[in-house]
């Protein structure tokens, strides 16, 4: 165990940035690649645009973007816990930054799309690595707030890359956003140099195999009760979010009739509840409990959602979205926090994986259902739809997180015997006794 995980929790959430030197370097890489890929993305849309104004295209980009997400999830899991982790963030940093060099030079369409698919792997294996490796970098009593910490400057990137990049964008360019972005990944990964070798992880794992390895992170999930809450209540959620986003637009622009500006606005109202949702999640959680907050977050999801559906005009709306995007924020830090607590170290990394590669199949569907529904249906009654997910998810959250005990995962190597049932049997009722 680490000398950060046994010090004890004192201050405020940002006073962990001056007692951990490690979690700091991981913040602020945190910070300067989020900056530099939202920034990016909106050139990498304009420049698809410009070269092709084909809808199809658009697409390719959007899927070459989250595609490598599931593949790394269904392939390569257990890499992320079977290599340094460090290492791991840091060849995604400067394959993404050789990526954004190269952007520039790009000579079609093809090019372009191809090598957004090149940074989608990187970033597979890159946030797994962050949020497994988080708890070996602060106290246990730290650990929500140092999450909430994380998506609170990863939700604002999004909303201050996004609008930097429409302007620098209109104003010069995709080249010199790609240039800059490239430069965010070198100094994210000169950052990540400083985290002393190994105190991401308290051993690499030892392997069984590939497929066997890749299939305890799938056991693991099964018989972890806080893995399987966020499997069940997240899946649910995500199939929501899917509904909102598809719906989104044509509710701003079509029902309220408030043009581009609506639908900025209201994702600019998204942008900021997320970010305050996931700021103040950890204290939430300290105050409350883990259960308790990760149920009433998906609650204010369902309720935000509802508001909005109903609402007469884009400004209500807007004001609701703020109150769902709060709860979309806390429970995000839910999730991590249930994973980081119901995953030992050495299965850490694929149990993360696995989840986000559930999560971009369950959001694909979501899009794919709520396509036709928004044309059928129009989108009053998909983002009612969307509520009644989140309240459902909501339940199911609240329910199975009340059996999850919040503390670090102990005696989980059970899992790695799983392909003997009885013995499996045996270690569970070991780790069970450990617990006591």
């Amino acid at each position: 165990m680490s000398e950060a995980v046994s010090r004890t929790s004192t201050g405020r959430p940002f006073g962990l940035l001056g007692r951990e030197p490690s979690f700091r370097s991981l913040f602020l890489a945190t910070l300067g690649s989020g900056l530099g890929t939202w920034l990016a993305l909106v050139a990498l849309q304009i420049d698809i645009l410009r070269r092709t104004h084909s809808p199809v295209w658009m697409s390719a980009l959007l899927i070459a973007d989250i595609l490598p997400i599931l593949l790394v999830g269904l392939l390569a899991a257990p890499l992320v816990d079977r290599l340094s982790r460090r290492g791991l963030m840091i060849g995604a940093d400067l394959t993404r930054c050789a990526v954004f060099c190269a952007l520039p030079f790009a000579p079609n369409a093809t090019t372009i799309v191809a090598l957004a698919g090149v940074t989608g792997v990187a970033a597979g294996f890159f946030r797994p690595a962050v949020y497994a490796g988080l708890p070996n970098l602060v106290a246990d009593s730290d650990l929500p707030r140092a999450n909430s910490l994380l998506q609170t400057i990863d939700n604002s990137t999004w909303a201050v890359g996004s609008l930097v990049g429409g302007t620098l964008v209109a104003a010069q360019g995709p080249h010199l956003a790609y240039w800059l972005n490239a430069v965010t990944f070198l100094l994210s990964g000169a950052l990540l140099a400083r985290i002393p070798q190994g105190l991401l992880q308290q051993a690499k794992a030892e392997t069984r195999g590939h497929w066997r390895d890749l299939a305890d992170g799938l056991v693991l999930i099964r018989r972890s009760r806080a893995l399987l809450t966020v499997l069940l209540a997240w899946s649910v959620g995500m199939v929501a979010n899917a509904f909102v986003n598809v719906g989104e637009p044509f509710l701003a622009t079509e029902v309220f009739s408030a043009g581009s500006f609506g639908l900025g606005l209201m994702m600019a109202a998204a942008g900021l509840g997320l970010a305050f949702g996931a700021y103040l999640a950890g204290s939430w959680i300290e105050e409350r409990g883990l259960a308790n907050v990760y149920g009433a977050s998906l609650g204010l999801m369902a309720l935000g959602v509802a508001g909005a559906a109903v609402s007469p005009n884009v400004w209500v709306a807007a004001a609701c979205v703020v109150i769902s995007g709060a709860g979309n924020g806390a429970t995000i830090v839910c999730n991590a926090l249930l994973v980081q607590r119901g995953a030992p170290d050495h299965l850490r990394g694929r149990a993360f994986t696995v989840l986000m590669s559930s999560n971009v199949v369950l959001l694909t569907l979501g899009m794919l259902i709520a396509g036709h529904l928004t044309g059928q249906v129009g989108p009053r009654w998909v983002w009612g739809a969307a509520a009644m997910l989140s309240a459902a998810a909501a339940v199911i959250g609240f329910t199975l997180a009340r059996g999850v005990r919040e503390a670090p995962a102990v005696g989980a190597e059970f899992v790695e015997q799983a392909a003997d049932p009885e013995t499996a049997i045996e270690a569970d009722v070991r780790a069970r006794q450990q617990a006591l």
